[in-house]
């Protein structure tokens, strides 16, 4: 028996959209056990698909079967909507309302579940009738910057959060905080939540010796948005460049467009923009830099922390609760607080850079023992775990097969 997971996210499997939600989202059909086929609900960012209408997906070594309900040009699909209008989330709800009847036919099977990684979705994810997973990657709070339209309409997602959790089968928290705050407002919620958090592929994210040359580098790879506090990181490459007397370059992978924060145009002139690249072109420059940096006001469990640190290079970030046990000084990189100026917080990450720099040039750190951090979120870890409670789901809400068997012959 063939277990049938459908899975509800704006994003085109051809495209070019990145972040940890969406690595998640690839992760779940490229390392599907053999009973289960996956069905993507979502969007088409090319224009040559028909909406409403399945194809079979072949990405590579992997296959999906895929449903687009909306088409959003790729264009639109990195910057942040200005207005509700513009919403990429609404704009693929609205299309997943339109095309229901086809996401229920088509992920029909004795066995089979929802699986949502977004608030907005609630509704529809129990609309089609089965168990729904919702994944919490996390949202910060009203107080926190943020590009997205969360911000502005932040009693709306309230509204969406309590649906959301309150129709949900079980809930997967991607960080200990996210079950504190349910302590909180909604302790009747422990019961159905559990802690599991993104996983990275270590097969694909693999060890290397650090670069042998006395250009130091240092890479972000993901989406540049406001709550990753940018003009922080872009401060702290410019200090760091002066340091080293230009014997330094900042990395950057994602589709975002760092030309709109003032701080980068200091920096652009020893700044290598990579642009989109798939998980083994980020791998390939995650190894050819020695550390990675971190300056976000809130993170759910950050994919590229853990994909960073999978290939044996530290990170310089700004302390987050559920970066301590991962993130050990002197071990892994290091980690600053944020202090009310930026300025001060840039000074701390220049001075954990140049002792990080220091570090190397006197072989005290070990690419492998940094490795070996990240070891219990392997997708061959913790992804069996999270397939395993879509499995039980299933089971627990199919009817009796004794049951089954006598609707069958009447």
């Amino acid at each position: 028996m063939v277990h049938r997971l459908t899975m509800l996210h704006p994003i085109d499997p051809r495209g070019r959209k990145v972040g940890g939600i969406e690595t998640h989202v690839r992760l779940m059909y490229e390392r599907r056990p053999a009973d289960f086929s996956v069905l993507l609900v979502g969007i088409d960012e090319r224009g040559d698909l028909e909406l409403g209408r399945p194809v079979k997906l072949q990405l590579g070594d992997h296959s999906v079967d895929f449903l687009p309900v909306a088409r959003i040009p790729d264009s639109e699909i990195h910057t942040a909507a200005k207005k509700l209008g513009q919403s990429v989330t609404l704009r693929f709800a609205l299309g997943a309302l339109r095309y229901l009847p086809t996401i229920r036919r088509l992920g029909d099977a004795p066995e089979a579940t929802t699986e949502l990684q977004r608030f907005e979705l609630g509704l529809i994810g129990r609309l089609i009738g089965r168990p729904v997973v919702q994944i919490v990657h996390g949202e910060g709070s009203r107080k926190d910057k943020m590009d997205s339209l969360i911000r502005r309409f932040w009693y709306l997602n309230l509204v969406n959060e309590r649906i959301a959790l309150s129709l949900a089968s079980r809930i997967v928290c991607v960080n200990a905080s996210i079950i504190e705050r349910f302590k909180k407002i909604a302790p009747r919620l422990l019961s159905k939540s559990e802690l599991l958090t993104v996983s990275v592929d270590m097969d694909r994210f693999t060890a290397a010796p650090f670069p042998d040359d006395d250009i130091f580098r240092i890479v972000f790879a993901g989406r540049l948005d406001s709550f990753k506090d940018p003009g922080l990181m872009f401060q702290t490459m410019r200090r760091l460049h002066w340091s080293l007397g230009g014997k330094f370059e900042f990395h950057y992978v994602g589709t975002s467009d760092p030309h709109r924060f003032p701080e980068f145009q200091a920096i652009a002139p020893y700044t290598v923009l990579h642009g989109f690249q798939d998980s083994a072109g980020v791998a390939a420059v995650l190894r050819h830099c020695h550390a990675g940096v971190l300056t976000s006001y809130f993170e759910g469990m950050p994919c590229f922390l853990l994909e960073l640190l999978s290939s044996g290079r530290p990170i310089g970030a700004v302390r987050l609760p559920q970066f301590d046990s991962l993130v050990i000084n002197g071990e892994s990189g290091f980690l600053v607080d944020r202090s009310e100026s930026a300025a001060e917080t840039a000074e701390r990450l220049r001075e954990g850079f140049l002792a990080l720099r220091q570090q190397m040039s006197e072989r005290k750190l070990d690419p492998a023992a940094i490795r070996k951090k990240v070891l219990p979120y392997s997708t061959r870890t913790q992804m069996p775990r999270l397939f395993d409670r879509h499995r039980r789901l299933a089971r627990k809400a199919a009817p009796p097969r004794t049951e089954a068997l006598r609707d069958g012959s009447s």
